[in-house]
């Protein structure tokens, strides 16, 4: 971990297919991990990045995995949290999205 960062705040919340506040991390995030458990995707966002992106990884069950940096729908930290955006792979609606947040 990177100088100063002491906190982190792990859960999860059920995806929605629409943009999904998580504000019960209690501090603004500097590096926010996602785990979609159920469509074998994770995305990965620090405070270096814009917001809304994040580098975003795929399993598409082919034997093929896609990394790729999304620029919209991704994770945007928020005061007390974060935004888990739209994007279709990460927040598909019913599937259970683990998260790791640190300051």
């Amino acid at each position: 971990m990177a100088s100063g960062m002491n906190r982190l705040s792990v859960g999860s919340v059920v995806g929605t297919g629409s943009a999904i506040n998580v504000t019960k991390v209690g501090f603004r995030p500097r590096l926010v991990r996602l785990y979609n458990t159920g469509g074998n995707c994770q995305a990965f966002w620090c405070s270096e990045m814009a917001d809304a992106s994040a580098q975003k990884t795929v399993d598409s069950g082919s034997g093929t995995t896609d990394i790729s940096t999304i620029t919209s729908n991704g994770i945007t930290p928020l005061a007390n949290g974060f935004t888990i955006g739209a994007d279709t792979d990460l927040n598909a609606s019913g599937e259970t999205i683990v998260y790791e947040v640190f300051d």
